[in-house]
Formats: C-alpha cells, sequence, structure tokens
C-alpha cells in the first residue's frame, strides 16, 4: 500500500498581531509590516509574499502586483459589503493605503 506524502502547512496569518508589529494598525494604512512579511516567510517556507505597493507610479512588476491586489481586493468589497462601507475597516485602509 503505497503512502501519500502529506503536505505540511504554515501557521498562515495566526500569530500576526499589531502589538508584535507584524501588522499596521487601520489608522496607519493596515496591511502587514515588513517585520510581519518576514515573519509570514519564516512560518511558511517557500512563500512569496511581500509588502504593499505603495509609491505614485510603479513601474513593471510592481504596478502589475498593485493591479492584481486592486481587483482581489475590489471582490472583497463585494464579498463583504459591511466592511465596504466602514471607511476605517482594515480593508478599506489597505486598499488606500496601496492607492486603489
Amino acid at each position: 500500500m503505497a503512502r501519500t506524502k502529506r503536505r505540511v502547512k504554515g501557521k498562515g496569518m495566526k500569530d500576526m498581531t499589531i502589538g508584535g508589529g507584524h501588522k499596521r494598525p487601520t489608522k496607519s494604512g493596515a496591511g502587514l509590516t515588513k517585520k510581519g512579511v518576514e515573519k509570514y516567510k519564516r512560518q511558511n517556507p517557500g512563500s512569496k509574499l511581500q509588502t504593499a505597493v505603495t509609491e505614485k507610479k510603479p513601474t513593471g512588476k510592481r504596478a502589475a502586483r498593485r493591479k492584481s491586489y486592486c481587483a482581489r481586493s475590489a471582490g472583497q468589497m463585494k464579498k463583504f459589503p459591511k466592511a465596504a462601507k466602514n471607511p476605517n475597516s482594515r480593508l478599506r485602509q489597505a486598499r488606500k493605503r496601496w492607492r486603489c
């Protein structure tokens, strides 16, 4: 009988806190900090997570990342109308920081 190899999952966003410096508070634009991204990468080897693209006119891959994020988060706005209506929600603040 052949055994299948189980994939070990990381912790994801568990243990990511604002107080620990891993996430930004909503007042400063939500999202992960550099420290949070580094912790996530340690917990999830092989991950390619990066911090937000916050510059005004990104070019190349950074522009494509921003466009992609904005499209995905627009879907979240539709899925979670309560968060979409609240200007202080993490979703709205993150979109503002990404300049969506």
